[in-house]
């Protein structure tokens, strides 16, 4: 087992964990390495200094080499990554329970100097054998996958397998693999449950796009997005998406859920002339209004000054389908677009909600949004709720609307109507009997 570190200065740095790796390499017939970055770690140390963000790191280190007592080598890889050699297993189910275990154990707050702070992280996963094991790449594979985590939306985990190229999925290999997707039915629409937060009713869900790979499981299809991009796609896995939602809301109608379905447009579809005349398409051959959904845009893309994007949101509000965006908060908002932009609802950014604890400045930005929210008439939803104390806050705070762990994770469309039909027809989900 890696020995406790008095100092961030006794544990090996890049260089030296690094050749740590190439050792395992020549000793293990398998491992897996995995790269764990501390999340928005940057605001502690312009918050409370570098003596007490060090405290906190040299903290992170040991608790993390406690926590897997194991055979596991240990490393810094830069200011507020680390890196861990796990020798032998190398499952994906394996490696993701232990970051589900990574995550669970700092949810207990770190202690220091009349200071508190919650660690969150991100993390990339990369496994090998000795066979063709090129050191290099096998970091840079590595690092690929931590960048990959960071984009994740819901889960902050990726695991970057063999087969995936390390340039993040700008790759023929990819292409290949979205259009055996397409056209084998492997990609999925999850729903994660959208909550009334006083009532715990389910009265929504957002369409969160699964790949149901035929090795490697289910899997977040972040990679297979990009490539669509790279090789102008997106339109076909988009209106894929759309046809998806449509079957799905009748699916949903016919088990008596008449709830609403978000569902994350691209700017590619903004600058689409189709658009409009496909969603107007399958809203007639379903026989579903256009007003039951929404569409989530990100910030930059709903502030854009295109004109062309301009004309696209007002005709779609034309077609009574609702405007939302998301990541509120994340991209700096520019609040004199916001106040020309007509809205249906802010999606607080999960950022602040999972800091909101600790964070003051965090429940003052959602009181912030709260009144830019009351103001448009739109609706606000906290994204990221994890804990019974950040419902409780935002219950105070006065936000109606929120989504998260702490309710489900993104479930498939039987699992979804599981849920949501228990909430309805007992009318005390599990779920509100433990928190109300």
């Amino acid at each position: 087992m890696s020995r406790l570190h008095q100092s961030l200065a006794t544990i090996p740095n890049r260089y030296a964990f690094i050749d740590t790796i190439d050792k395992c390499a020549q000793q293990h017939d398998q491992f897996s390495l995995m790269l764990v970055d501390v999340v928005r770690f940057s605001d502690v140390t312009t918050s409370l200094g570098i003596t007490v963000g060090d405290q906190f790191l040299l903290e992170i280190a040991n608790r993390i080499i406690l926590l897997f007592n194991e055979d596991i080598s240990f490393g810094r890889i830069s200011g507020d990554v680390f890196g861990i050699i796990f020798p032998k297993r190398t499952g994906r189910t394996q490696m993701l329970c232990r970051f589900e275990k990574l995550v669970e154990h700092f949810k207990v707050p770190m202690q220091y100097d009349n200071h508190a702070f919650i660690a969150d992280f991100n993390v990339g996963v990369v496994s090998t054998g000795k066979h063709d094991f090129d050191l290099t790449l096998f970091v840079s594979r590595a690092e690929t996958a931590l960048k990959q985590a960071k984009e994740n939306k819901y889960e902050n985990f990726y695991l970057l397998t063999h087969e995936e190229k390390a340039d993040t999925g700008r790759s023929l290999a990819l292409k290949a693999d979205l259009k055996r997707a397409l056209l084998q039915n492997e990609l999925e629409l999850y729903f994660q449950p959208q909550v009334n937060l006083q009532t715990l009713e389910i009265i929504g869900a957002e369409c969160l796009l699964r790949w149901n790979h035929p090795l490697d499981g289910v899997l977040f299809p972040g990679p297979l997005i990009e490539a669509a991009e790279s090789y102008n796609m997106m339109n076909e896995l988009a209106y894929w998406t759309f046809e998806q939602a449509f079957v799905s809301m009748a699916t949903l109608d016919s088990a008596g859920l008449r709830i609403s379905l978000s569902i994350n447009i691209s700017p590619t579809q903004l600058y689409d002339s189709k658009l409009i005349p496909t969603l107007l398409n399958l809203s007639k051959r379903h026989g579903i209004q256009l007003s039951r959904f929404e569409l989530e845009l990100t910030e930059d893309v709903a502030l854009s000054n295109s004109l062309m994007v301009k004309r696209q949101l007002s005709q779609l509000r034309e077609q009574k389908v609702a405007i939302a965006v998301d990541d509120f908060g994340k991209g700096y908002s520019n609040l004199a677009y916001i106040r020309e932009l007509n809205l249906n609802a802010l999606k607080i950014d999960k950022t602040f909600v999972m800091e909101l604890s600790n964070n003051p400045v965090n429940r003052a930005i959602i009181e912030a949004a709260k009144i830019i929210g009351k103001a448009k008439s739109c609706d606000v939803i906290a994204e990221g709720v994890e804990t019974l104390e950040q419902l409780h806050i935002l219950r105070e705070i006065g936000i109606t609307m929120g989504q998260g762990y702490l309710f489900s994770r993104a479930v498939p469309i039987n699992e979804f109507i599981t849920l949501a039909s228990a909430d309805i027809i007992v009318g005390s989900s599990p779920l509100r009997r433990v928190i109300v």
